[in-house]
C-alpha cells in the first residue's frame, strides 16, 4: 500500500506547483504520448499485482485447511451448536462438550460441521478461522507446539449466547494426554442420538462436559440429518469398525447445562 501511496503523494504536489499558472513546465498543447510516462504508470501496477497474485497463490496452498501436516495425526470431529462446541474423539471414542485437549508436537485434524446456523471456528494462536455449516462438512489441519491453554470461540454472530460461546483448548504433553483420555473413559456418561438432541437446544454452557463414548457414526449422522448426500463425500469421515465407548448408552446428563432465554 505505501509503494502506492507514498510516490502520489510526493508526486501531486511537484505536479502543482512544476504546472501551475506561471511555472517553469513546458506547454505543449499537441503532446500525445511519452514512453517513459507510460511505462511508469502501467509498469508500477503491473508489478504490484503479479507480486500479490504470486503471493496470494503460494500462500493459498502454503495455508490449504485440508493440507495434512504429518503422519498419525489426531482426528477429532466437531459439532457447532448453539452456544456450545461439542468434540468427538473418534480413535479415543470419547467426547467433550467445550473442552478441546490435544497432545503437543502432534498433528491434529478437526473435521467440521454445525448442528445449528453457521458458524465460525477459531483458535487464535493456534489455528485459522474456517465456517462450519449444517449439512456440510470441512476440515481443518493444525499442531501445537508449545504445552498450555488456548481460548477458542464462535466469531459469527448467532444469537443470544454468542458473547459467551467459547471453549478451552488444552495442548498436552503425550503422556498427559493419555493419562487424559484414560480418566475420561471412566467418567461412566455415553453420549447417544437421544442426548445430542438434548444438547441441541440453544442453551449456554458453563463448564466443560465429559463423556466417555458415544453412539458410533454419530458426525455422520448428524450431517445427514440435514443432507444425507453429503455423508459419502471423500471428505467424509466413514464409520467406524469399532463402537465407540463401552457398554450400553446410559442417560443423558446435563451437567451444568443451563437453558438460557
Amino acid at each position: 500500500m505505501m509503494l502506492v501511496l507514498v510516490p502520489i503523494f510526493i508526486a501531486v504536489p511537484i505536479l502543482l506547483i512544476r504546472y501551475r499558472r506561471g511555472g517553469k513546465g513546458a506547454y505543449r498543447p499537441k503532446w500525445e504520448f511519452n514512453a517513459t510516462v507510460e511505462a511508469t504508470i502501467w509498469g508500477f501496477p503491473v508489478v504490484i499485482v503479479a507480486f500479490l497474485g504470486i503471493a496470494l497463490w503460494s500462500y493459498t496452498f502454503k495455508f490449504d485447511p485440508y493440507k495434512p501436516l504429518g503422519e498419525d495425526p489426531l482426528e477429532v470431529e466437531v459439532v457447532t451448536l448453539d452456544w456450545k462446541f461439542l468434540f468427538l474423539y473418534p480413535q479415543q471414542g470419547i467426547a467433550t462438550i467445550d473442552y478441546l485437549a490435544i497432545p503437543e508436537g502432534r498433528p491434529v485434524t478437526l473435521r467440521l460441521t454445525s448442528g445449528t446456523v453457521m458458524q465460525s471456528f477459531m483458535v487464535p494462536q493456534l489455528a485459522g478461522q474456517i465456517y462450519t455449516m449444517a449439512g456440510m462438512q470441512t476440515q481443518l489441519n493444525f499442531l501445537a507446539d508449545a504445552a498450555g491453554e488456548y481460548v477458542g470461540r464462535n466469531t459469527q454472530y448467532n444469537g443470544t449466547g454468542f458473547a459467551t460461546q467459547s471453549f478451552t483448548t488444552a495442548v498436552l504433553a503425550p503422556d498427559d494426554f493419555t493419562q487424559w483420555v484414560e480418566s475420561q473413559k471412566t467418567s461412566g456418561t455415553t453420549l447417544d442420538w437421544a442426548g445430542y438432541s438434548e444438547l441441541t437446544k440453544p442453551s449456554v454452557t458453563q463448564d466443560p462436559v465429559f463423556y466417555s463414548g458415544f453412539e458410533e457414526g454419530l458426525f455422520r449422522r448428524i450431517v445427514a440429518s440435514f443432507s444425507p448426500s453429503m455423508v459419502d463425500t471423500p471428505h467424509s469421515h466413514g464409520a467406524h469398525d469399532q463402537p465407540h465407548g463401552a457398554g450400553e448408552a446410559a442417560p443423558h446428563q446435563h451437567g451444568t447445562m443451563g437453558a438460557q432465554q
